[in-house]
C-alpha cells in the first residue's frame, strides 16, 4: 500500500500516512473522506510503516485501489480556527489514535460547528491534552538543546556543532525554524532517535534516525556553560520539585551545566544562609513565604499607588490550593479590612461561587495590585483603575504568591488580573471560557471581573451574570478533572 492511497476493506477505508507528522496530508485525506460521507468508524489511521492487515477482516474491494471521490457537489468541509490550531500540533504528538481522533472531531464539527466550545466533551479535552503535551516538548527542546563542536581535519568543513535530543514527541521538523533563526551563522546537526536535521548555513537537509553514540561527548564550550549556570545559580530560590518537574533528569546526560547541579543542591543551604546575613534578600529577591510577601508589600514603594494613603492587602487562603482566584485591586473596604474581595464585588462573587459549587475557603484568593488606587471627592475614595505600568510592577508579587501556591489552576478575573498573569493585555471576548496553559503546567481562565456586573442593570446584567456562572460552572469542571 503506498501513502498516496486510500484503500477500501469491506466497510473500512485504510489511510497510510506518509510521515508521522503531516498535517497537509491528514487534512487533504480528511476533507476528502468527510465530503464521501465516510464516518469515522469506517476510517482507519496507520502510522508510518504500521500495516492495514488488521482490518482486512471485511470483503476486499477487487480490481484497482482507488480513493473515495467526493461528489462534485459536496459541501465544504467546516472547520474553525481554534480546532485548525490544535490539529496542527495534535499530530506531533506520539499517541497512535491521534489521527483517529482528530479525523472524529472533524466529523462532528460539521453537525455543531461550536463543539470546540465544550470544555466537557471528552474529544476536546483530549486534543487539548495532546497539544499542550507537544508544545511542553518543543519548550523543553527549545531550552535544553547543546551543541558540541565538532572537529574535522578538512579545513574548508569549518566548524561544525552537533547537538543531541530525545523528543517525547514528532516535534523535530516543526521546530527546524525555530534553530535555524536562532542559529543561522552555524553549521549544526540535531540528533534524534526520531531523525536529524543538518543546516549548513544557507539550507535545512533532513537525515534518518540517529543513536546516542553518533553525537560527540564534550567540547571546550562546556567550561563556559558550567561557569555561567554557576553564577547565575540562586539558592535562595532553590525549588528541588520545581526543578525537576521543569528540567528532569533524562535531559541531564545532555547538558554540560547539569553535572554541577548535585553540588550547588547540597550547597544551597548554607549559601542561603550566609544571603540572609548579608540581608541580600529582603530587597533582590523574592520572597520565599506568604508571610514575607505580607511584610514586603507594605514596605513596598516601587510605584505611585504605594505612596498612596493606604494599607497593602495579602491574599489569603490555604497554602497549597489547588485553585488561585485573582482580582484586580483591592478596594475601599479591602483596604480598611485588610483582607480581598470582602466588599460589594467580594459579595457578589461569594454568591456565583457557591452556585458554581465552588468552595471560596478552599482556593487562595488575592490581588494583582496589593494596594487600593484612588481619587479624592469630597471624604470620599473613588476607585481608578491601575495603569499598565503599575500592573506590571505588581507582578513581582503576584508571581511571588503563585510560585508558593502552586495552584492547578488560577481564575483571573478582570482584564487587569489577565495583565497581570501574562504580562499583555488581551481580549476579555478572545480569552474568557477557554484554558490558557502557562509555562509552570498550570492553566490560566479569564472571566469578568464582579464589579462590572454591579455596574450594569436589565438584561444586560443578567447576560453577563450568565457568562460569569457559565465560566464558573468550567473553572470547577476543571478542577474535578486536575483532581483525578
Amino acid at each position: 500500500m503506498t501513502a498516496l492511497q486510500h484503500v477500501k476493506l469491506g466497510a473500512y477505508y485504510v489511510v497510510q500516512m506518509p510521515e508521522p507528522d503531516d498535517f497537509d496530508f491528514w487534512r487533504e485525506r480528511a476533507r476528502q473522506l468527510v465530503q464521501c460521507d465516510v464516518p469515522p468508524d469506517r476510517v482507519a489511521w496507520v502510522e508510518p510503516g504500521g500495516s492495514g492487515d488488521l482490518f482486512a477482516s471485511g470483503e476486499k474491494l477487487g480490481g484497482e485501489r482507488r480513493s473515495p471521490v467526493p461528489d462534485a457537489d459536496a459541501k465544504a468541509v467546516r472547520a474553525n480556527r481554534r480546532f485548525v490550531s490544535l490539529a496542527r500540533n495534535a499530530i506531533l504528538h506520539s499517541d497512535p489514535e491521534r489521527f483517529g481522533l482528530l479525523y472524529r472531531l472533524l466529523w462532528r464539527l460539521q453537525a455543531n460547528p461550536r463543539m470546540m466550545e465544550d470544555k466537557a466533551d471528552p474529544d476536546v479535552r483530549k486534543i487539548e491534552e495532546l497539544d499542550k503535551n507537544v508544545r511542553r516538548d518543543s519548550h523543553k527542546m527549545h531550552a535544553f538543546v547543546r551543541f558540541r563542536l565538532v572537529e574535522s581535519e578538512d579545513e574548508e568543513v569549518g566548524e561544525h556543532y552537533v547537538a543531541w535530543f530525545e523528543p517525547e514527541h514528532h516535534i523535530l521538523r516543526a521546530n527546524a525554524g525555530f534553530f535555524m533563526r536562532r542559529f543561522a551563522n552555524m553549521q549544526w546537526s540535531i540528533l534524534t532517535p526520531r531523525g536529524c536535521l543538518h543546516w549548513d548555513g544557507e539550507t535545512m537537509a533532513e537525515g534518518p534516525p540517529a543513536e546516542r553514540s553518533d553525537a560527540p561527548g564534550g567540547d571546550p564550550m562546556e567550561d563556559m556553560w558550567r561557569t555561567y549556570y554557576a553564577s547565575i545559580f540562586n539558592p535562595a530560590r532553590l525549588k528541588i520539585g520545581a526543578m525537576l518537574k521543569e528540567m528532569p533528569k533524562k535531559y541531564w546526560k545532555n547538558m554540560p551545566e547539569a553535572a554541577l547541579i548535585p553540588e550547588l543542591i547540597a550547597g544551597a543551604q548554607g549559601r542561603e544562609a550566609r544571603m540572609v546575613a548579608a540581608g541580600a534578600l529582603e530587597f533582590e529577591e523574592r520572597p520565599e513565604t506568604l508571610a514575607a510577601i505580607d511584610k514586603a508589600i507594605h514596605a513596598c514603594r516601587k510605584c505611585p499607588i504605594g505612596g498612596l494613603d493606604n494599607n497593602a492587602v495579602m491574599g489569603e487562603g490555604p497554602q497549597d490550593a489547588a485553585l488561585m482566584i485573582v482580582g484586580e485591586q483591592p478596594g475601599d473596604q479591602e483596604d480598611q479590612q485588610g483582607r480581598p474581595f470582602v466588599g460589594p464585588a467580594g459579595q457578589l462573587l461569594e454568591v456565583h461561587l457557591e452556585k458554581a459549587g465552588i468552595d471560596r475557603r478552599a482556593a487562595y484568593v488575592t490581588n494583582t495590585v496589593k494596594h487600593f488606587k484612588y481619587v479624592m471627592r469630597g471624604k470620599r475614595r473613588l476607585h481608578q483603575n491601575p495603569g499598565a505600568k503599575e500592573i506590571d510592577t505588581c507582578r513581582w508579587w503576584i508571581e511571588a504568591e503563585r510560585a508558593i501556591v502552586k495552584p492547578k489552576l488560577i481564575l483571573a478575573m478582570g482584564a487587569s488580573a489577565a495583565r497581570g498573569m501574562l504580562g499583555k493585555t488581551v481580549s476579555m471576548s478572545k480569552v474568557r471560557g477557554a484554558p490558557i496553559p502557562l509555562e509552570d503546567g498550570s492553566e490560566l481562565w479569564v472571566t469578568a471581573h464582579p464589579s462590572y456586573l454591579l455596574r450594569l442593570d436589565g438584561p444586560a446584567r443578567e447576560e453577563q451574570a450568565r457568562l460569569l456562572d457559565a465560566d464558573l460552572a468550567a473553572v470547577r469542571h476543571r478542577l474535578m478533572e486536575l483532581a483525578g
